[in-house]
């Protein structure tokens, strides 16, 4: 299946798997051993593509790609001026409120240094499973839609953490008790993170784009099993 989700002269965006990496670090050990996201692409498209922004390796979902070296800086200009709106989907664990704003500080990549962070969350859908998860006799999760207005390392992923509604299989900031339900319940182990939703103004076209990147099967299963509408499909 392509993971290509759009492309022109310009950029392409790609709709990338849960645990890839977008690309090796230049000692990396692993090059051998997996293949990156724009390995993956050079494979599809036989064609050297640039990354205009990051997303974790357990993350999946939608990323922007410029097609050219020279193309890269007025694409990063929509992430700088906050010109581009990048919406996510996530797992809780709990009821999360209806909305809220987060915008605790989060810690810089490589370094100790706090740097301001906002995350705005909307629920969308929340469910309670007969299952007991201790303390509790039963489970609790909530579908919800986040939106970065900044763009820290793990920033969603500790936000979530910091309100107490942590991501489903989030190994670093998650709850172990929880991840276990849904891995013995569902057999879902990948973090659920999703980058749904990228909509720009067109840097080089001035074309108003809205890409949208398909669930992985995860999520799928679960939308099933909780009754919940797929809110890519929703819209």
């Amino acid at each position: 299946m392509s993971l290509i989700l759009y492309k022109d002269e310009y950029c392409v965006i790609a709709n990338k798997p849960n645990n890839v990496l977008v690309h090796h670090a230049y000692h990396s050990r692993n090059k051998s051993d997996e293949e990156s996201l724009l390995q993956l692409l050079l494979k599809e498209t036989n064609q050297t593509v640039y990354p205009i922004h990051r997303l974790d390796r357990k993350t999946s979902g939608i990323i922007l790609l410029a097609n050219q070296k020279e193309y890269v800086s007025q694409f990063q200009k929509l992430f700088t001026t906050n010109a581009i709106q990048k919406t996510y989907y996530g797992i809780a664990r709990g009821f999360t409120p209806d909305t809220k704003i987060i915008d605790s500080p989060v810690k810089g990549r490589d370094s100790d240094v706090y740097k301001e962070a906002e995350t705005h969350l909307k629920t969308l859908q929340k469910t309670e499973l007969n299952i007991p998860v201790k303390p509790y006799k039963t489970s609790r999760y909530s579908l919800v839609e986040l939106s970065p207005k900044t763009g820290r390392l793990h920033q969603l992923r500790i936000h979530m953490s910091k309100i107490s509604h942590p991501l489903i299989n989030d190994p670093k900031y998650g709850d172990k008790n929880h991840n276990l339900l849904f891995e013995e319940q569902f057999n879902a182990l990948n973090l659920f993170l999703h980058a749904g939703i990228l909509t720009f103004k067109h840097p080089f076209t001035n074309e108003d784009l809205q890409v949208k990147s398909t669930f992985p099967e995860d999520w799928l299963t679960i939308f099933t099993k909780f009754y919940w509408e797929n809110p890519l499909t929703a819209l």
